[in-house]
Parts: structure tokens; C-alpha cells; sequence
């Protein structure tokens, strides 16, 4: 079965890359592993408007962490090792991999991540954008 674009309209013309964005979201939308939190911080005197992305990742230490960022793609990949020092008589917290992902809009810069009490919080902003206006000459080619 063959998938119609839905940006295919006549008038919207080079948002091919956001359509082929909206496909890679949707294939990870599925993933449940870590749960988080995605919230507008205010403006503060030192801070400027962001947003905030928190993930529970309880029993990650710091190096177990990872957070690279290529392109507009912003990816969070964790790791644990089974410790085979250790003897349980139940095992009820696995020790588990996972990898969250967050395509950022053009523009997006992160500010920086924090870990505490088993919260990953990672601040993201986005620069004012300047208002460019320019004229467009109109030539005639008689």
C-alpha cells in the first residue's frame, strides 16, 4: 500500500525534510522506556524562555548516561551492566538499555543537563529570531 504524503499540497513547497521528520517521530513515538516530562520553564532575569525535557532514569548513575546531539536530533541512550557480584533472591529492577529521542526544531540549542534524585532534566532554548524583511525587485524583461 502506497503512503500519500500529507505535504503534497501545491503550496507548500519545500517541506520535504519536515515530512520525512514527522516519519522518524512516528516510529519512535511507540517506545514507552524512559517516561518523561516535556515542560515551558518561565523567563527568569538570568534564563531566557525554555523548554525542559525530564526523564526518570532511577539507578542510572551519570556515566551510565549519554546525550549526544547530531543535527536536530537530540538523543539519550542509557546503560547498565549486570553486576555478577551480586546474588538476588528477586530480581524485580532489571538492569536495562535505553535510547529516548527528540527531533528539535531549527534552531533549538540545549543549555545544559542536570542529574538529581533520579531525574535527567536537559534545558533547551530557543534564540529570538531576527525579523528580516527585504524587498524583491521586479524586473521586466521586454
Amino acid at each position: 500500500m502506497t503512503r500519500t504524503p500529507s505535504l503534497s499540497h501545491p503550496f507548500l513547497l519545500g517541506f520535504d525534510d519536515i515530512e520525512r521528520a514527522l516519519d522518524r517521530v512516528a516510529k519512535g513515538a511507540s517506545e514507552g522506556y524512559p517516561p518523561y516530562n516535556i515542560e515551558r520553564m518561565p523567563r527568569t532575569e538570568d534564563e531566557p524562555d525554555r523548554l525542559r525535557i525530564t526523564l526518570a532514569v532511577a539507578g542510572f548513575s551519570r556515566e551510565q548516561l549519554e546525550i549526544t546531539l547530531e543535527e536536530n536530533q537530540l538523543t539519550i541512550r542509557g546503560r547498565q551492566s549486570d553486576d555478577k557480584n551480586r546474588q538476588f533472591l528477586h530480581r524485580g529492577i532489571a538492569a536495562r538499555q535505553f535510547q529516548r529521542s527528540f527531533l528539535l526544531a531549527e534552531g533549538m540549542q540545549v543549555m545544559g543537563a542536570d542529574l538529581s534524585n533520579g531525574l535527567l532534566a536537559i534545558d533547551l532554548v530557543r534564540p529570538e529570531p531576527e525579523r528580516l524583511i527585504r524587498r524583491i525587485d521586479i524586473v521586466s524583461r521586454d
